[in-house]
């Protein structure tokens, strides 16, 4: 079994209340952390999850919502959680340089002094499948901002497969990556508004019948959507839910 937590569902603006993009997946004693928002110290607490069960961080792209909690998880494993086990973070290029300048920009004299554990930046490339403690996940070049590289990621993981949108406009390769998997979590960030780099509830909907995936999430749910959740039919996540695969 794979189970899914989703400790955060928001937008950048944090619309109603909930927390930013961060998502759990657990199986066979692995665990990976999918996107890491400011908010993930506040969501793991909050749920009574500890931390230090997270293997490795998954990140889809450089937006501070979606990367920005990564320094908190090292300030919680030097002061609050010591760990000694090496942490593992995958994402786009530049990885490793953005999260060590946010580091230093937040916790300057803690970001100069040595990490008591292993830090390790993996860069991804987009189709090429990487391996993540077991699991395999590939990259999905997704069109967001222009000034970054944004991935949607498809993880086959104890025999199960998820697809996550990150951030992006919609496009016919989500809808390509996304038949015959378990679990697509799809952000949805606006009703009315159109716009290139984000998909509004209606794109989703005239397609969702046609996907082809087994259980369709929205999620990265913004004002106009949560202002008009009574109208939507697609099943939408909640900070804190869990989906069991």
């Amino acid at each position: 079994m794979v189970r899914l937590t989703v400790l955060g569902s928001g937008d950048a603006f944090g619309s109603g209340g909930r927390l930013h993009s961060a998502y759990l997946a657990e199986a066979d004693g692995l665990c990976v952390l999918i996107d890491c928002g400011p908010t993930i110290l506040q969501s793991l607490k909050q749920l009574g999850r500890d931390a230090a069960c997270i293997d490795h961080v998954l990140i889809s792209h450089l937006h501070g919502d979606h990367f920005g909690g990564i320094p908190f998880l090292f300030m919680e494993y030097r002061y609050e959680q010591p760990r000694t086990r090496p942490l593992r973070v995958y994402g786009p290029a530049g990885i490793g340089r953005r999260v060590e300048g946010l580091f230093g920009a937040l916790y300057e004299q803690s970001a100069r002094e040595p990490q008591p554990h292993p830090v390790e930046y993996i860069e991804l490339t987009a189709g090429r499948a990487a391996n993540v403690g077991g699991a395999s996940v590939v990259p999905v070049s997704v069109p967001h901002v222009a000034e970054l590289m944004c991935f949607a990621y498809r993880l086959e993981i104890a025999g199960k497969s998820i697809l996550y949108s990150g951030d992006t406009g919609w496009h016919e390769e989500l809808a390509r990556q996304a038949r015959g998997v378990d679990l697509f979590l799809c952000e949805c960030s606006t009703y009315d508004t159109r716009l290139d780099i984000h998909v509004s509830y209606p794109e989703v909907a005239a397609r969702a019948a046609d996907l082809g995936c087994r259980r369709l999430v929205l999620t990265h749910l913004g004002r106009e959507p949560r202002e008009r959740l009574d109208e939507i039919t697609i099943e939408c996540a909640r900070d804190g839910m869990t989906i069991e695969l």
